[in-house]
């Protein structure tokens, strides 16, 4: 199972990501081991989507980082 997931970073802001060990790739962020989000800390998990393959989780990363993908999130899943 893969996962993509929504963090609350510590300005405000939502990042999205793609994992298939949720609980670790959380714990690494909040561990300031994640290179993006580590000048953020704390991040709060949001939200997240199981999807079945990687491929299927790297291209709805993909998506919600576009435009149109951030609007649907933010009204699909009350981020922010």
């Amino acid at each position: 199972m893969w996962y993509v997931y929504f963090l609350e970073l510590a300005n405000g802001d939502i990042y999205v990501g793609s994992t298939n060990d949720l609980n670790r790739r959380h714990t690494s962020h909040n561990a300031g081991q994640v290179e993006s989000t580590k000048s953020f800390l704390p991040v709060k998990l949001k939200s997240y989507i199981a999807v079945e393959t990687e491929l299927n989780a790297r291209q709805l990363e993909r998506y919600f980082k576009s435009g149109s993908g951030k609007a649907l999130a933010h009204k699909r899943f009350c981020l922010r």
